[in-house]
């Protein structure tokens, strides 16, 4: 089926065969979706690169998700949507919703000279079992929320649901009101979830700061037995020097 597709057969090909096999299970979702991309693409600029599109499905089997953090749609600006949710590139300049995540990291982990990370320290979390999923998986450059209509909504409900369904034990970090519908499709007898107000520079101040997210999951993880997530690791992240807390 997948050879029926165009603009997202890359980056569908090279997930995982159970990923693979729940996506294109709403295969005539899909296609529609394929084909809106190839035409869109033919006089707009699609984000991220139709290759990395399911990116952060193809760095986390769903066998390996411990974590799952909640994005609404990739980032609009030139080059800095690489198919995780609130991540970009390392010689990108810091999105101010990252920043903030990066202030909080640094609220709860005070100890950690955080001054010197960059914003593919998510790449990291990614490899650790942290699936950094946008809710919206492209947008037309320079128009935010431009793909909503598209129907990749549904198919990260599924990703959420089938997660629930098929495991245990996994956090789901749902910031602001667009992510945390998501939690009708999150059993509770078996994950846990939180939330708070998104990190985005206008709502940030509202309940997302010292809302404690990244203690709170460890907490649980080690308690069902499994590897907390190591958020400040910064041992590949020493570049380009970035003051997290100016304007």
């Amino acid at each position: 089926m997948i050879t029926k597709l165009n603009y997202l057969a890359e980056s569908i090909s090279n997930l995982d065969l159970k990923w693979q096999e729940l996506i294109m299970s709403h295969t005539q979702l899909i296609l529609d979706i394929d084909a809106h991309l190839d035409n869109l693409s033919r006089d707009n600029t699609i984000y991220p690169p139709k290759n990395v599109i399911f990116q952060a499905m193809q760095l986390v089997p769903p066998q390996n998700v411990k974590v799952v953090i909640m994005g609404q749609d990739p980032y609009h600006k030139e080059k800095q949507a690489n198919g995780l949710a609130f991540a970009v590139n390392r010689d990108i300049k810091i999105p101010l919703s990252l920043k903030n995540i990066l202030k909080e990291l640094a609220i709860e982990y005070p100890e950690m000279n955080l001054r010197d990370t960059h914003g593919d320290l998510l790449l990291n979390w990614a490899k650790q079992g942290v699936l950094l999923l946008n809710s919206t998986l492209a947008v037309i450059k320079g128009k935010p929320n431009s793909l909503q209509y598209l129907g990749f909504e549904t198919i990260t409900d599924k990703i959420i649901e089938y997660l629930s369904t098929n495991y245990k034990n996994i956090v789901f970090m749902l910031w602001g009101s667009f992510a945390i519908k998501k939690s009708s499709f999150i059993n509770t007898n078996y994950h846990h979830i939180l939330t708070s107000a998104h990190p985005s520079p206008l709502s940030a101040n509202r309940g997302f700061f010292n809302c404690n997210h990244f203690r709170l999951c460890n907490e649980y993880l080690i308690k069902h037995n499994k590897t907390p997530i190591d958020w400040t690791n910064t041992k590949v992240q020493s570049y380009n020097t970035l003051d997290l807390f100016s304007n």
